[in-house]
């Protein structure tokens, strides 16, 4: 048996290749951006892929499992956890990506997001382990990044969204300010836990938030929403809420 105490027979070095297939877009055949799984079958696809794919088809383009019937768009989530694991794994993926979008921004001639001006959002810097000569524990390092975080700007610095709320529905009432503004990273079930709140819902499960008549998943940001359902067209983006009606 190996001894336990010796690292190196616990490590064992593989190739970026030995693992592409895990960590690569079936449809694209490039590195998964944005990662979207399907719940049903938990295939992982670039989120503009998938979406683009589904647009005329209700399966899994791997298995071939129908995902729904009429609305598999709703059954799509994405997944955080395989990006980061992407974006560790293959050198200089995410610095290219966010400057493919701020390049995309330019070229459209529209502000760039807050989240692409500086460093990727996720690489956050390390607190600094000294102050004033002493060094500190860290228990004491994460509870300081978290009052950092507490006192930062709520996402302030994001590239932001103008919402008109609207109901469609005479089961529901209005809201008295159907006017919001809130991040593009913000995401349909915010919306849905914000609604609920102010109509004193017992459950944002029992809403549906549409799109020029479509029901959105959600885990879609806003930012996907203007992008694919609103398609950059002018301020504000215009959402219908009503009850939630059971998809056959």
């Amino acid at each position: 048996m190996a001894s336990l105490g010796n690292p190196d027979m616990l490590t064992r070095k593989i190739k970026l290749w030995d693992i592409n297939a895990h960590i690569t877009c079936r449809l694209c055949e490039g590195y998964l951006i944005d990662a979207t799984t399907v719940t049903e079958c938990l295939h992982t696809f670039c989120r503009s892929c998938l979406v683009k794919y589904l647009e005329e088809n209700n399966t899994c383009p791997t298995c071939r499992i129908v995902i729904h019937q009429s609305h598999p768009l709703q059954y799509i989530g994405h997944d955080r956890t395989m990006q980061d694991i992407v974006y560790k794994l293959v050198p200089g993926l995410q610095e290219a990506e966010i400057k493919k979008q701020r390049e995309f921004y330019q070229k459209l001639g529209m502000d760039v997001p807050g989240d692409l001006k500086g460093e990727p959002c996720n690489l956050k810097p390390h607190l600094e382990p000294q102050r004033n000569g002493e060094v500190k524990s860290e228990d004491t390092a994460h509870k300081d990044q978290d009052k950092q975080e507490e006192d930062g700007d709520y996402h302030r610095s994001d590239e932001q969204v103008s919402i008109c709320l609207e109901c469609n529905s005479s089961k529901l009432r209005g809201l008295k300010r159907k006017w919001i503004r809130c991040s593009a990273q913000a995401t349909v079930l915010h919306l849905k836990k914000f609604i609920a709140k102010k109509l004193n819902l017992t459950s944002f499960n029992e809403l549906d938030i549409l799109c020029n008549e479509e029901i959105l998943g959600k885990d879609h940001t806003l930012k996907f929403v203007v992008v694919t359902r609103w398609r950059f067209k002018k301020s504000p983006l215009l959402l219908h809420y009503r009850p939630k009606m059971d998809l056959l």
